[in-house]
């Protein structure tokens, strides 16, 4: 989630100029405040975790800012207030679908229908298409990165104890980010350097990310929701955990290089010690397919 480079490249921009609040203490401040504040919202059941699924679209918007942002530092894309519309139509959909007990192959569609949008726009409104291809190819990524990505975080309102099932998904991803910093910070000083697109990333952070989730997995199957999920074998359970470690880790070192490609540090500021939107759900984002497709087999 949150990076920190070495080797940066020159001139790359930053967007934490001044900050002088030390690394350890804006972690201390995230665990203590932003997480039970996340936590507070996701489990309010009301009209089917409506103020979850409005948190979820305002990070889809505001993931969409950055992301467009970045892309068009050093190439072009269509119209950023068009993104900024249709990105987050996914997780109202998947919201939508949820409420009316919809079946989620609405969402594709709107998927589909976003994209048929973004075509017709670079068709009709295009002065000249020199960059078309460019454009459209950006704009699909930021329409599936920042628009249907999260929908899946939304769909998991729609299964059984979805409060403690979305609670999970987040101990899982706050697990592998806070083992791996820590693994890595005690353990990694002399095993870094193995990603370019992140050259403080250790083979001990990686190492620390995986058994960070499997024992958490151990601990969520036989200690704190046994009864939840008494029918999921431990090899499941396990399986589970490599996958969400996995993709977590791909989200992550996805986003580092989008800002590299685009001379970024950080995709924005508006949070502290993670940097941008994008910076602190680039993990979840990735892994949410994953985890949600679990759940939906355990709930059929």
């Amino acid at each position: 989630m949150s990076k920190n480079f070495t080797n940066e490249p020159e001139g790359l921009e930053t967007h934490k100029e001044g900050n002088k609040v030390p690394k350890l203490v804006q972690r201390l401040i995230i665990f203590f405040i932003g997480i039970p504040v996340v936590l507070a919202i996701v489990i309010l059941p009301y009209f089917n975790h409506l103020p979850f699924s409005a948190l979820v679209v305002l990070f889809s918007f505001l993931a969409a800012l950055e992301l467009n942002n970045m892309l068009s530092h050093n190439g072009k894309t269509v119209s950023r207030n068009l993104l900024l519309v249709l990105c987050p139509l996914l997780p109202v959909a998947a919201y939508i679908c949820g409420l009316f007990d919809f079946n989620f192959i609405l969402v594709d569609m709107v998927f589909i229908l976003d994209v048929m949008i973004v075509f017709a726009y670079e068709v009709f409104l295009s002065k000249n298409f020199e960059d078309s291809n460019t454009k459209i190819a950006n704009a699909v990524l930021v329409l599936v990165y920042c628009g249907l990505l999260p929908s899946f975080i939304t769909r998991l309102t729609v299964l059984d104890n979805a409060s403690i099932i979305i609670c999970i998904f987040f101990i899982f991803v706050f697990i592998s980010d806070s083992a791996a910093w820590l693994f890595g910070m005690t353990l990694g000083k002399n095993n870094r350097g193995l990603i370019k697109a992140s050259p403080n990333k250790s083979i001990a952070g990686f190492i620390g990310a995986y058994l960070g989730t499997l024992l958490a997995a151990v601990l969520i199957k036989f200690v704190f929701w046994k009864e939840i999920f008494s029918d999921v074998s431990l090899l499941k359970m396990i399986l589970l955990s490599v996958c969400v470690t996995t993709s977590s880790i791909i989200g992550d070192l996805a986003e580092s290089v989008f800002k590299r490609s685009s001379g970024f540090k950080d995709s924005g500021n508006i949070i502290l010690g993670r940097g941008g939107a994008l910076d602190s759900i680039d993990s979840i984002l990735a892994s949410a397919p994953f985890f949600y497709i679990f759940t939906k087999e355990k709930n059929n």
